[in-house]
């Protein structure tokens, strides 16, 4: 069997979760383009995924979403000029710069929200609540366990 039809045929581990993110995107997107906000991409939910209402620091969205500082910053530029988000200073700390969403923000923040959680629904309807539950609970497991790949490798 060649190594394409294997793949499609029994994916790995890779390629489910690159099919299912890929799709979740796509549902995402579409629906987020029709609800008023055509000009978002995948890579924008690298910070809008992770940025709470009251404001969030570029460190720790480029932390949560592990992504290098350079590109979150290079995104919120992008999202500043699409009316996303605003640069104010931290109240906390007037040296450093806290990412607040905007009006626009937070309606795009509100919208994804109901989106993903009626994606995550109609699942648990297809495969039952429990099993839903479940496979999340063993998919969250699976990512810990990936991420931390290194410390298990040495230790």
């Amino acid at each position: 069997m060649r190594r394409s039809e294997r793949k499609q045929s029994d994916p790995d581990l890779g390629v489910l979760t690159a099919r299912l993110m890929f799709a979740v995107q796509e549902e995402l997107f579409a629906t987020m383009a029709d609800q008023g906000h055509p000009d978002l991409r995948p890579q924008h939910g690298a910070v809008m995924a992770y940025l709470d209402p009251e404001g969030s620091r570029a460190t720790d969205l480029a932390r949560r979403s592990g992504q290098h500082k350079q590109v979150v910053g290079k995104l919120l530029d992008e999202l500043e000029a699409l009316g996303y988000v605003e640069r104010r200073p931290d109240p906390a700390d007037r040296r450093a710069k806290l990412v607040v969403p905007t009006a626009r923000g937070l309606d795009m923040m509100t919208r994804s929200d109901a989106v993903l959680a009626a994606i995550e629904e109609r699942h648990a309807r297809a495969v039952g609540a429990g099993t839903y539950a479940a496979f999340k609970d063993a998919f969250r497991e699976i990512v810990r366990r990936q991420r931390a790949w290194r410390d298990i490798m040495e230790g």
